[in-house]
């Protein structure tokens, strides 16, 4: 069964990637694809979470087990975890960070599945739109705007020049009382 995932940004509006990948590919393979079509580097942290249609996630894949989970929760890591167990109904969501300082993120969405079409080994890239987001937020201050001769025109005759006359203000309407 072959997979074609949309992820989409949310800090840039017209970032779009479309991939197409084999079910019994990981979600370690994802990742991958993911990295190398955006440019960015692995870090510890990396994940995929399998989100309702509000979503919210329900479920956690680690990029390694020394992240730590709690007891009670089950383990599932990238490199041993099959796409086809979280990934099977059309409109399937799900998020991964990629900015784990930042807690940053892309949303992808499980938007058809074909039993034709097999797919390359570790997937491909079939549509791409737009300019991935930088993979860490920048720390330099963004440098103050300098004003122009016509802002500072602007500032200096937007009330008026010659101020206001006394008729302009209807003092009866402030319920000022002399």
């Amino acid at each position: 069964m072959t997979l074609r995932l949309t992820l989409i940004s949310n800090e840039e509006e017209d970032f779009i990637l479309e991939f197409k990948i084999d079910a019994d590919a990981t979600f370690a393979d994802l990742h991958r694809l993911i990295l190398n079509h955006c440019g960015y580097e692995e870090r510890p942290g990396q994940r995929f979470y399998i989100c309702d249609e509000h979503w919210k996630p329900i479920q956690r894949i680690l990029l390694s087990d020394e992240e730590g989970t709690s007891a009670d929760e089950d383990l599932y890591l990238m490199a041993e975890t099959d796409l086809r167990e979280f990934l099977e109904d059309e409109g399937q969501r799900m998020a991964y960070r990629f900015d784990p300082e930042g807690r940053r993120k892309f949303l992808l969405e499980l938007t058809e599945t074909t039993f034709s079409d097999p797919v390359e080994a570790g997937g491909k890239l079939t549509r791409r739109h737009g300019q991935a987001p930088r993979q860490e937020l920048s720390d330099e201050p963004m440098d103050p705007v300098k004003p122009t001769a016509e802002t500072e025109e602007l500032e200096e005759n937007f009330y008026g020049e010659e101020g206001y006359e006394e008729g302009d203000i209807d003092m009866e309407g402030f319920d000022i009382l002399d």
